[in-house]
């Protein structure tokens, strides 16, 4: 850990651990004083709305760096830091968990959960954590391997930890939990292999299990003695058929939101994917598959079912509906309407009252064509014909697997009445593969995968008028049910949104750290981060000054293609009159052709290697691809040194997991042999323009 001071602005260690101990609860959270960041979204409503003012359009051109601090690894950086007492609060990538003086910079502690490497290959979408939860004098975190732990906020020492899913299958945690009424509520992800999701809530004092609510029916039939039995026997069970869903458990993970309204006294679960993505052989192409991909509003004190709105019926595509929900008060039809709000995935902005779950609109926020429209009686997507693939038949449409919006907050304004969207245009193609077999432990999407190989044929080209995939940022009014106003990104995959009441949006692209008149969506400040933020900002104010802090580092799904070197993560925190220049990045080592003469002869298949690298190891490897690229690897070059890594785990402290649990020997051969062709047959670098969505990512 690497942490720059600025000069003169110490602030004594132990003044700010003492204000550590006051501790974080429901009255401070809905108070939110201007000054702190007490949870996810800032306040209880997920609106990401500061009410600091200090920057704003005429003073944010002083903006510069204060303090910052560079981590240990270079994998996504995905958490908003919180701010408490005067200490700021993050994570990095493998779930680590970092304090500072939110003045100066200093370290206070550090914690590593020491995550199994091999724990990576359970992570769809990169080994990213979205950061912590406060309550009670205590920090807590949950860790990719399925964890989840309560630290001192003093001292970052463990209070307790408790496994929240079973180890033995495929589940992790990348998202931040959620302190409410003395309870931490946690999901998981896993969708693609699939699980079966689920959200828990802890005793934040003990570490207790109070509550489970499972987001899809037991396969066995039989009840789970959790909160959600009764809603699975009445409602649930009935809209799922046979199929390969009974092999894991359906998906529907909820990976990431979570919201709690005061004023309804519900908490609203954003749920995944239904799992596989194809419905005919999920579950006969029959039934609405709940709750997955769904908004399901529970009972915080025992997680009773309250209502659900699925946003994508009989799930097809990828469309998860774990994107944040935020809750406001709007002027709709006359009269105040309390309401929840969600950018979903599929490209549609909701807006439900938040009482009932009713849908009062849904209009399309970017070009979607998959859907017509979501029907205002019946609540659910008119499809278009071709949306539904069949065999021999795929569908070319947008939005794609990656979405219309994925997980990167937005942010509410709302003395303006806009939120603040990342959106992509992302198209993608779905079809139904020539087989499928349920493969435990690795991925079953059961799409059609392209073949690649010396013999497979050529790749087709895009059907004519195929969007590229883009990003921008979008200035919803969520009251008129269109954009205000609309900004290009320079690359698809961009960061989470801050609005504050100094008039400004701030939202990276690229490395461009932006400050825009939330108004009019001018460009009143850039800073070059040196690497691709993702993340959300935060802000806070400490001795009278307003602060920014921003966790760089690129990654994720949409970030595991493209040409973006790896570089290690930062934490970068602005305020007026700033002048800290974070050191230069070294420049990334660019990798030479392999010697191929060296290479120890391979009599292994490389067209069925190229099957299993689809299968199992494109999601992370290959040209472009945000993980080692083995056609400029060594390791392809020696039989045994192979074997050792992919078979025998040479790596797993790297992440690199052992596959001998799916593949033989000769398999492992095979997919040296697809490398070693790969290294001689395709063009020396990857394409240019940008990062694309790399093939079959879902989140």
């Amino acid at each position: 850990m690497k942490i720059i001071e600025s000069a003169g602005l110490a602030l004594a260690l132990a003044l700010a651990l003492a204000g550590c101990q006051r501790g974080v609860d429901a009255r401070r959270i809905e108070a939110a004083k201007p000054g702190e960041w007490l949870t996810y979204g800032r306040t209880y409503d997920e609106q990401r709305f500061s009410p600091l003012k200090q920057i704003d359009r005429a003073s944010v051109g002083k903006l510069g760096v204060a303090w910052w601090a560079e981590f240990d690894t270079d994998r996504g950086q995905e958490a908003t830091p919180l701010i408490a007492d005067g200490v700021l609060y993050t994570t990095t990538a493998w779930s680590k968990v970092h304090a500072f003086d939110a003045k100066t910079g200093k370290q206070l502690w550090a914690f590593d959960p020491k995550v199994d490497g091999a724990k990576g290959f359970d992570a769809c979408c990169d080994v990213v954590n979205r950061g912590v939860a406060l309550w009670g004098g205590k920090v807590y975190v949950g860790a990719l391997d399925g964890r989840l732990i309560a630290l001192d906020a003093r001292t970052g020492k463990t209070v307790w930890s408790t496994q929240t899913t079973d180890p033995k299958l495929p589940y992790t945690i990348t998202g931040a939990p959620r302190a409410i009424k003395g309870k931490i509520l946690i999901g998981n992800g896993g969708a693609e292999y699939p699980v079966r999701g689920f959200v828990s809530a802890y005793d934040a004092r003990t570490g207790k299990l109070a509550w489970r609510f499972h987001m899809t029916p037991n396969p066995t039939g039989a009840p789970d003695g959790a909160a959600s039995d009764k809603i699975m026997k009445e409602k649930v069970a009935a809209t799922w058929s046979d199929g390969a869903w009974k092999d894991g458990g359906g998906g529907a993970t909820p990976w990431d939101a979570i919201s709690y309204d005061p004023k309804t006294d519900l908490v609203f679960v954003g749920t995944g994917n239904a799992g596989p993505w194809n419905d005919k052989v999920r579950s006969g192409g029959k039934g609405d598959n709940l709750f997955a991909t769904s908004v399901v509003a529970l009972k915080p004190e025992t997680g009773e079912y309250a209502w659900h709105y699925q946003t994508t019926v009989r799930d097809a595509w990828d469309y998860d509906a774990v994107q944040q929900i935020m809750t406001a008060d709007l002027p709709i039809g006359g009269r105040t309407r309390h309401v929840a709000m969600q950018a979903n995935k599929n490209g549609f902005f909701y807006v439900l009252d938040a009482a009932s779950g009713k849908l009062l609109s849904a209009e399309k926020f970017v070009p979607v064509d998959w859907a017509e429209k979501i029907d205002l009686v019946t609540g659910r997507p008119v499809e278009a014909p071709f949306a539904r693939y069949q065999p021999g038949k795929e569908s070319h449409q947008v939005s794609g697997a990656l979405g219309g919006h994925n997980w990167q907050p937005m942010a509410f304004n709302p003395k303006l009445g806009l939120v603040f969207i990342p959106a992509m245009t992302s198209p993608g193609g779905f079809g139904d593969p020539d087989h499928f077999k349920f493969t435990a432990g690795a991925w079953n999407t059961a799409m059609q995968r392209g073949a690649i190989g010396p013999h497979a044929p050529k790749p087709q080209a895009p059907p004519a008028g195929a969007r590229r995939a883009v990003g921008e940022l979008v200035a919803w009014d969520p009251v008129a049910q269109k954009a205000r106003w609309r900004v290009p990104a320079s690359q698809f995959w961009t960061s989470g949104v801050l609005a504050t009441d100094g008039g400004l949006v701030f939202h990276s692209a690229g490395h461009d750290f932006s400050a825009y008149d939330a108004a009019t969506g001018k460009v009143l400040w850039t800073y070059d981060t040196l690497a691709d933020p993702i993340a959300a900002a935060s802000t806070y104010e400490i001795d009278g000054e307003q602060y920014v802090a921003l966790m760089v580092g690129y990654g994720g799904a949409g970030g595991m293609g493209g040409t973006e070197p790896r570089r290690k993560g930062r934490l970068l925190v602005f305020k007026l009159g700033g002048a800290v220049h974070p050191a230069a990045y070294p420049t990334p080592v660019v990798l030479p052709p392999l010697d191929l003469a060296a290479a120890e002869p391979s009599k292994g298949d490389a067209d069925h290697g190229g099957a299993l690298v689809g299968q199992f190891c494109g999601q992370c490897h290959g040209r472009g691809a945000f993980l080692p690229d083995l056609t400029h690897s060594p390791a392809i070059l020696s039989r045994d040194g192979f074997k050792a890594i992919v078979l025998d785990g040479a790596k797993r402290q790297n992440g690199m997991a052992p596959f001998r649990r799916f593949l033989a020997d000769a398999d492992a051969e095979d997919i040296r042999a697809f490398w070693l062709w790969a290294a001689r047959s395709m063009p020396a670098t990857p394409p240019k323009g940008g990062p694309q969505p790399p093939p079959d990512h879902p989140h």
